[in-house]
């Protein structure tokens, strides 16, 4: 089944009973940058890292067995989708801004999905701001951006990414108050996160660029190198 084949059979799901039987039949693809993530994570002891996505038991099994991470689960689309219902979308960047109790530099890798193509620029930016601000030095941030046109889908769906192994992805789709927004192109992606190096960028055969960042090692000294002493 093609994914243009699946938003079909969703659109066509109107009372939404048949989602959940639909979306397990969802299509799996390949990802380019999966793989390279893992190897990063796996580096580390003990990493911690931040999933941005909706619980996924199986994707909380898969990444506790392959690298021994402790999982913290942050479901922004759920964030995303109360502001809309309460007409508050305009206080998304400040909501952004506080949204992460942790402190800065104590997560080793960021699973940001596909939530930043739901999202109006300020908001991107005060998210990403967040996020690189929580990564520690050499930490791994995946992020996916799609490329098509918005407005071709049948309606407005958020994407629950399913870990199928390291180098494959289920995308099971499932209804959303925010629909997608304007595609990122290369640049604008760059600038979202003018502080993290891209050491991953791929555009797959089914329009979704998927991009690896990787926070530099320097970034935590050049920060607080502050004045020197004389002696």
């Amino acid at each position: 089944m093609t994914l243009s084949d699946l938003f079909g059979r969703l659109r066509k799901d109107k009372d939404g009973s048949d989602t959940e039987a639909i979306a397990a039949d969802a299509p799996v693809c390949p990802s380019r940058v999966l793989s390279p993530f893992l190897a990063g994570l796996a580096t580390k002891q003990r990493p911690v890292l931040l999933d941005l996505g909706p619980v996924v038991g199986s994707n909380v099994t898969f990444f506790g067995e392959e690298v021994g991470c402790k999982i913290f689960v942050e479901d922004l689309s759920a964030d995303l989708d109360r502001h809309v219902r309460e007409g508050k979308v305009q206080e998304l960047p400040a909501f952004f801004e506080r949204r992460f109790p942790q402190e800065s530099e104590t997560v080793d890798g960021i699973l940001c999905w596909d939530i930043f193509d739901h999202m109006e620029r300020s908001a991107a930016e005060r998210l990403a701001s967040q996020l690189t601000r929580l990564l520690r030095p050499d930490g791994l941030l995946l992020a996916f951006f799609g490329t098509a046109d918005p407005r071709s889908l049948p309606r407005p769906t958020y994407t629950r990414h399913v870990v199928v192994d390291k180098s494959h992805l289920q995308y099971r789709p499932y209804q959303a108050a925010r629909p997608k927004q304007k595609p990122s192109v290369n640049r604008d992606i760059q600038r979202l996160f003018e502080h993290l190096k891209i050491t991953e960028n791929v555009l797959l055969k089914t329009n979704l660029r998927e991009v690896l960042f990787r926070k530099p090692a320097l970034a935590a000294t050049s920060s607080s190198a502050g004045t020197p002493v004389q002696p």
